[in-house]
């Protein structure tokens, strides 16, 4: 009880010491480490260093822009396909016995035919005309017969310059005075030509005379509607005038004219020439023209 009492009556010590503090100075860092000063402390960076990229990396300020590709379709043409014109198909030859002026001589002298007959005047002429217009660039036929309506000649004139060969049907009158009204005949037959020559288109009639064209003939050759043209060709064979209306340049003759050749015709005199657009034309050689 007494140590009780005793313990009151002792006063307070005094307020409590707080626990002691350590301070740390720049200066007594400098001094705790000599080394380590502001100067030498590393600064901390701010901004953030973006990654290095790889050497074989290509940077670029925009990004690449994707390729577009563009596919194209064309439309495909269809081929045409050329017709080739059917081959003409030629009547059957009047006589079985000969089919140029060779041969109808050779059967006139072994059928003892009168030459001073209309049937061997006549079909001496045709021959006559055809081989001598073959110089020209014409393959004529003789088809003339019985029942020829009018027709001694058919084929064709390959002329320079012509989308297509021009056909030809062809009468040949072996009189002394041609007229006029031959010209009708020949605009008759062209009714009733067969199915290759028949028509207005690319096809050209030729009357084939001894003599050369009268005035009347000129005349009623410039008035008809159908495309013809005159031959003057002597029973030698020799070709002295050709004409036709216009027609028959349009029908394919377009371009093509005569003239006259000096020293010529094998004797040193002239000889007629046909023209393609001012020169002459050569003669087709006989092989050729039968070829």
């Amino acid at each position: 009880m007494r140590l009780s009492l005793l313990a009151r009556r002792l006063p307070p010590l005094g307020p409590p010491i707080p626990p002691a503090r350590h301070v740390f100075s720049s200066a007594a860092a400098a001094r705790a480490n000599p080394e380590c000063t502001p100067e030498s402390q590393p600064h901390q960076q701010l901004s953030q260093e973006h990654p290095t990229p790889p050497n074989n990396a290509t940077t670029s300020p925009n990004p690449p822009t994707p390729t577009t590709t563009t596919t194209t379709t064309t439309a495909t043409t269809p081929q045409t396909t050329t017709t080739s014109t059917p081959p003409l198909i030629y009547p059957s030859a009047p006589s079985p016995h000969h089919h140029n002026l060779p041969t109808f001589l050779t059967y006139a002298a072994r059928t003892n035919l009168d030459p001073h007959s209309t049937v061997y005047v006549g079909t001496h002429f045709e021959y006559t005309a055809s081989a001598s217009l073959s110089r020209y660039g014409l393959a004529l036929r003789r088809v003339g017969g019985a029942s020829d309506n009018g027709i001694d000649l058919l084929g064709v004139w390959a002329l320079p310059g012509a989308v297509a060969e021009v056909r030809v049907l062809a009468q040949c009158k072996a009189v002394q005075q041609p007229g006029p009204r031959l010209i009708r005949e020949l605009e008759g037959a062209f009714v009733a030509a067969p199915a290759g020559w028949r028509g207005r288109g690319g096809v050209v009639g030729l009357l084939v005379a001894e003599k050369h064209a009268t005035r009347g003939i000129r005349e009623a050759l410039a008035r008809s509607r159908w495309p013809m043209g005159f031959v003057a060709c002597s029973r030698a064979g020799a070709v002295e005038q050709f004409l036709w209306n216009r027609r028959a340049e349009k029908a394919g003759l377009e371009g093509v004219g005569v003239g006259m050749r000096y020293g010529g015709g094998g004797g040193g005199g002239q000889e007629l020439v046909l023209t393609w657009k001012g020169r002459n034309l050569p003669f087709v050689r006989a092989e050729e023209a039968s070829a």
